[in-house]
Order: structure tokens, then sequence, then C-alpha cells
């Protein structure tokens, strides 16, 4: 790291596996707010630590302008009263769709396999009734 405090673009990537177009993007829908020195920039504590908010929130399902909102919600003076609220209320919501998600693949599991077995069985019949070839 360049110093202990800021990190480089590079740093960035290397550390949270990300690309610098993400970086990019992300700086312009205002949710990371580097620090700019002529071309470069650099990014504090505080960039990291919302970056680690963005990629977990996505990895949640969570939408950009969600996690935004939330972001915005950090300094309400509450000590994050607000912003943990709504934290929950959106997690609660995401975690419903996430685990009706999970039970339609566990069903549609559940059938592909009962189908392979189906096929199984016809295709094993179909091959004790073929007589082999001399």
């Amino acid at each position: 790291m360049t110093n202990s405090t800021k990190m480089t673009i590079r740093e960035m990537c290397e550390s949270f596996d990300v690309t610098p177009r993400t970086l990019r993007f992300y700086e312009a829908k205002e949710l990371l707010f580097p620090i700019r020195q002529g071309t470069r920039r650099l990014f504090t504590k505080q960039c990291r630590a919302r970056l680690k908010l963005i990629l977990r929130g996505k990895r949640f399902g969570f939408s950009l302008e969600e996690i935004r909102q939330l972001l915005d919600l950090y300094d309400m003076g509450d000590q994050q009263a607000t912003q943990l609220a709504r934290t929950h209320e959106l997690a609660q919501k995401h975690l419903a769709g996430m685990e009706a998600q999970r039970a339609e693949l566990d069903e549609a599991i559940a059938e592909l396999k009962a189908e392979m077995i189906w096929g199984e069985e016809q295709l094993h019949r179909l091959t004790m009734r073929t007589p082999a070839a001399a």
C-alpha cells in the first residue's frame, strides 16, 4: 500500500478482486468518493469500508440504488439506527425472495431427477427388448 490511509486503484482492485472499471462505475454512481489527484484516484479507509458494503449488498441481491440509499443513511446523527433499521427491512425482503427462489430451485431439481430416472428406466427397457446386433 502506498501509505497506511490511502490506496491506489490498483491496490483496491487487488484487495477486493474488482476491476478498475468497476471502481470507476461505483464512483460515477456516487457510491464511492475517492480523492482525486490529477488523474489519480486515492481511496481512503471510508472508501474501502463503503466498497466492502457495496460488494456485500450486491452478493445479497440489493440493487445499487438500495445500497446507495443505505450508505447515505450513515450520517443521520442517530448512531446509525435509521441505517440499521432500513438495512434490516431490506434484508428481510431479500431473504424472503432468496428463500422463494431456493424453494423453486429445489422443486425443479426434484422434478429433473424424477425425469432422469424415468428416462433411464425407459432406456433400459428399450435396450433389453432390442436383440443384440450380431
